[in-house]
């Protein structure tokens, strides 16, 4: 029986608190002012705003017909609850964040509100909270540069500052967000250079796409690295193998609509990761062949189109045991298609996947249609050959639809040799 008392007792003890618990008054400023920050008129009935009513104490109050949503609240000092997350919902709430001069929410874990329309400069004290775990202001229309004071919040993992209006450089001090997973930037106004990233251990994904980025790829990029998208932006220079090899847990690169120039090298169609690989819209004139073909390598989609390649059409793609996406579309190559690219459409080996797309139009490839391509039929695959000078490649052949081929003199405007 005192067993059970002593279970009793801690019981009502527990229950006490929660019902005595109150917002910490700091806290309470804070959600005012953050309040006050938005347009009375776009706030509609029913939002999660509508229901944030200082008339009572909001902590005490999630869950009931006033402060429905958009906060969440946690005991964690006796007696006191302290806001621990703030979640808007997609109401196309217009205002500011700049209201909230102080942001003294030491305890807050996430920040989250995007899909809205949001707008003004993200205020330099967001470097206040100090706990911050996820900080999302996603698609709203925020201007002004970002500020490098949140290169101190240490405990940030995921940094959503995508589709806005953001301008000026990413801030070396992202360097210092040690515990960083996601950071995604994509759809801005950003310029100059990538910052140095390489401590960022934990980093997984990263999308700074659709900005006007400019120099070189980092020769230096955390390891842990599962995705990289950079396309569309104004990076230039080569590629160095040494530095995607380094990129151990690589999955998805995508550098495409930039300036690169040179060659592609061989440690892409080797790497032991690597599954999609986008480098079109560049100015590549050439692909370094690895010295093993290709046989490691775990590929399954490669865009090498409008470049600037030239040459026969790189015969180890089809080596290449998991590919089944390859596009190599305007660019110059030359040359016969080869026998292995038709056979691994068609039949392709025991144990490796066929081409279920192959898109080689736009270059300047003669000589006939392979043998085995002529079997193919509309559904079975996505192969396109038009726009080349094919010498025998009928628009009711499936292979040969969409388009005609090149004409004779601009086939042997290229290349006086091609017949």
């Amino acid at each position: 029986m005192k067993f059970s008392f002593v279970i009793v007792s801690s019981f009502l003890w527990s229950l006490n608190c929660i019902v005595e618990s109150k917002t910490h008054p700091g806290d309470i400023e804070v959600l005012m002012d953050f309040k006050n920050g938005f347009d009375p008129i776009s706030i509609p009935p029913g939002s999660c705003l509508s229901s944030w009513d200082f008339a009572v104490d909001p902590c005490d109050s999630i869950f009931s017909d006033r402060f429905t949503c958009g906060i969440r609240c946690d005991i964690i000092v006796y007696g006191s609850s302290r806001v621990t997350e703030i979640s808007l919902d997609q109401a196309g709430y217009n205002g500011s964040l700049s209201h909230s001069s102080a942001w003294n929410l030491p305890y807050l874990d996430v920040l989250d509100v995007s899909l809205n329309s949001l707008s003004g400069d993200i205020p330099v004290s967001v470097s206040n909270l100090t706990r911050l775990r996820r900080f999302s202001l996603s698609r709203n229309s925020f201007t002004g540069s970002i500020p490098g004071s949140l290169g101190s919040l240490l405990y940030l993992q995921e940094l959503f500052l995508d589709n806005n209006r953001l301008t000026g450089s990413i801030p070396p001090s992202f360097n210092g967000l040690v515990r960083l997973n996601r950071l995604e930037l994509q759809n801005n106004n950003l310029s100059g250079e990538l910052p140095n990233l390489s401590r960022l251990g934990n980093l997984y994904f990263v999308d700074l796409s659709d900005n006007s980025i400019s120099g070189r790829f980092p020769a230096v990029f955390p390891r842990s690295v599962v995705e990289i998208s950079i396309r569309n932006n104004y990076l230039t220079g080569r590629i160095a193998g040494n530095a995607v090899s380094e990129l151990r847990c690589l999955q998805v690169l995508d550098l495409s609509h930039n300036a690169f120039s040179g060659r592609a090298p061989a440690a892409l169609f080797r790497h032991r990761s690597l599954q999609q690989l986008t480098l079109s819209h560049n100015n590549f004139t050439r692909l370094q062949v690895p010295e093993d073909m290709g046989v490691i390598s775990k590929l399954i989609a490669i865009d090498l189109s409008f470049n600037k390649l030239h040459g026969s059409l790189p015969e180890f793609m089809a080596s290449l045991p998991m590919l089944s996406a390859l596009s190599l579309e305007h660019n110059k190559f030359t040359g016969t298609i080869p026998t292995q690219y038709a056979t691994k459409a068609v039949i392709p080996k025991d144990g490796t996947a066929s081409f279920e797309r192959l898109l080689l139009g736009g270059n300047y490839l003669f000589g006939p249609v392979p043998g085995p391509l002529w079997r193919l039929k509309p559904g079975s695959s996505n192969v396109s050959l038009v726009d080349n000078c094919l010498y025998r490649c009928p628009e009711e052949v499936y292979v040969c639809q969409g388009g005609i081929q090149k004409s004779p003199v601009d086939c042997k405007n290229f290349r006086p040799m091609i017949p």
